[in-house]
């Protein structure tokens, strides 16, 4: 479709580039936007400039609850002084292990306020028993004082656990608790002992607002140290170049969860920075749940959206015949945003059309790269640009080397007031995470989209951290090849591990979509079905005859009968692969995987 101007504030990308001998450098140049001390900034401003403005919203029964920004102040100060009057501080985080609601949003901003950390973790850590591992792993590292789910019931079997004998345990809901339980409300009564604006006055840039675990997906989890200044500094960065956002406050109807810094930190921030309304959307990208997005977005919808590529798709596959959602979700939409995965260009261009039928204009479509360890947007796209893949230009305050390889595929590296301190209680993690010049090394890969102009962007390019060396010495891009396999196998494989490091040639695992797979049909943990065997030597083989060198070609194949296992964390809580994880627990596989003589394996 013609890229058609949006009518929004916006800023045109202008990047300063220059290129040394063994890296480029690139930087906005764009001023920064002042940046406040602390979140609690934003609360105040916003409940003295608009203290009836809903803040936070979520479905209560047949209504929805509201909390305005006067209430939330009001209240997160109560809290501040309640934690304060427990004795809890910088060195007492609390994990919140249920998903996203008011009282979790009150909590985390009252700590926030007392300078005291918060660890959101995944609720699946606490709901799932085979991955109650996780949840005792990050237990032991942080040794949490309080712990707070929503349901004490719902959550037993966690709570039930010894790591919990000496913790303080808080639920919005009490009722069916396996042990003693602390009422939320309790904290909404404050602590009288306590002066809310002296716990805020030794609140600054440099203290620690959460602890965000990684997704674990070549290692275990790290806990991102994420400071004040990282989350205050983001939204200056993004409001710097994207003026809109200061010109009309936002809303959002959003379901990302707040464990991941793209829900959490991302979204959340974006509304209270901007005086926004964030509507908790109790639905999710799931055929279980997606019918409670939909009636949230008709009855609540955003002027911006944020959402994962699996998201928008099924929100176009509904708009196509629903008229009500339709109409609603475009009614005052200024901006499309999508991350976590490049959003099909299909998918891109039926939002378009079904924009410009319901509103008449674009809102600006776009994306950003970063990770949890900068807080998190670092690169963003921040004018119209016409098509998917992008990840867009350095933001301001921020400084981007790369390093580029022969092939000019580049490994990307950041500084800026976005960048983590360190990681939670692992010195040589921290150590090994910054190159000798004080950037963090991100293993993330970048081409240009336009060599001769920085300014037309970025493009992500795999992650570095997953390339290997054949037995040859040659590259292996192995995050690229995942992709072009995946994509050649979507009606066959669910996912997929590129094999082969120190070995001859290039080799996959294939986990099957087939979840009905009789006994006489596996042999030895190996799919041998030969319909699905046939289907996968099929697809290989059209991908080798395009294949431009051995680092390109996938020779052989293994199809694995049991799925990744959430237990022995080879899927992380985001449900991406741990590869590092897969390959070491299933050595034996990958030497059945080059071994010429075993029937499973498939060889193009």
């Amino acid at each position: 479709m013609t890229n058609l101007t949006t009518d929004l504030n916006l800023v045109s990308h202008s990047v300063d580039c220059n290129r040394g001998n063994d890296a480029i450098f690139l930087r906005s140049n764009i001023p920064l936007d002042p940046i406040v001390l602390r979140s609690a900034d934003w609360l105040h401003h916003w409940a003295l400039k608009t203290p009836t403005r809903v803040f936070l919203a979520e479905r209560s029964g047949a209504g929805w609850r509201e909390v305005t920004y006067r209430e939330a102040l009001e209240q997160i100060r109560e809290i501040a002084t309640a934690l304060v009057g427990r004795g809890l501080n910088q060195d007492t985080p609390i994990a919140i292990m249920s998903g996203n609601s008011i009282d979790h949003a009150l909590l985390s901003f009252g700590a926030q306020y007392a300078g005291i950390p918060s660890v959101p973790l995944a609720e699946q850590y606490s709901l799932i028993p085979d991955a109650h591992g996780r949840l005792i792993y990050v237990l032991d590292k942080v040794k949490p004082a309080m712990a707070f789910v929503d349901d004490a019931a719902r959550y037993g079997a966690a709570l039930s656990l010894p790591q919990f004998d000496k913790i303080e345990i808080v639920a919005s809901n009490t009722k069916g608790a396996p042990r003693k339980v602390t009422e939320f409300s309790a904290l909404l009564q404050g602590d009288s002992g306590v002066n809310a604006d002296t716990v805020l006055s030794g609140v600054g840039p440099d203290t620690v607002a959460k602890i965000l675990f990684t997704s674990g997906s070549s290692s275990d989890p790290k806990g991102v140290l994420t400071t004040q200044r990282m989350m205050c500094a983001n939204q200056a960065q993004m409001a710097s170049v994207l003026p809109f956002l200061k010109d009309t406050p936002p809303r959002i109807c959003d379901w990302l969860p707040w464990n991941h810094v793209f829900g959490g930190s991302h979204n959340v921030n974006m509304m209270l920075a901007n005086g926004g309304t964030l509507v908790i959307d109790n639905g999710k990208p799931t055929p279980a749940l997606f019918s409670q997005t939909i009636r949230n977005v008709i009855e609540r919808p955003g002027t911006l959206s944020f959402n994962v590529p699996i998201g928008f798709s099924m929100l176009v596959e509904e708009m196509k015949t629903n008229a009500d959602l339709r109409n609603a979700y475009f009614g005052d939409l200024d901006m499309i945003f999508y991350a976590g995965a490049s959003l099909p260009q299909e998918i891109w261009t039926q939002l378009e059309v079904m924009a410009m039928d319901v509103r008449g204009r674009l809102p600006l479509m776009n994306s950003s790269w970063g990770m949890t360890e900068t807080a998190p947007s670092t690169l963003m796209v921040h004018e119209p640009i016409g098509r998917s893949g992008v990840v867009g230009v350095p933001l301001p305050g921020t400084e981007i080397k790369l390093i580029p390889d022969d092939d000019m595929r580049c490994e990307v590296r950041v500084k800026g007031h976005n960048i983590m301190p360190g990681y939670y209680n692992d010195l040589q993690k921290t150590k090994e995470a910054f190159d000798q010049d004080g950037y963090l090394i991100t293993g993330d890969a970048m081409r240009f989209l336009n060599e001769n102009d920085p300014d037309r962007g970025l493009v992500f390019d795999g992650r570095v951290s997953e390339d290997f060396k054949l037995l040859t010495g040659t590259w292996v891009q192995a995050g690229k090849l995942r992709l072009e396999a995946l994509d050649a196998l979507r009606e066959l494989a669910a996912d997929v591990v590129v094999c082969g490091q120190d070995r001859s040639d290039v080799g996959l695992f294939i986990f099957p979509r087939s979840k009905s797979l009789s006994d006489q049909n596996v042999k030895q943990g190996a799919v041998v079905d030969p319909s699905i065997y046939r289907a996968c030597e099929n697809v290989l083989a059209e991908m080798a005859k395009t294949a431009t060198g051995s680092a390109k070609r996938i020779s052989r194949a293994i199809i694995l009968a049991e799925p990744p296992s959430l237990k022995d964390s080879e899927i992380t809580d985001k449900g991406s692969l741990n590869t590092r994880k897969i390959l070491t627990r299933r050595a034996a596989f990958v030497d059945r995987l080059y071994d010429h003589n075993d029937p499973a394996v498939i060889r193009v």
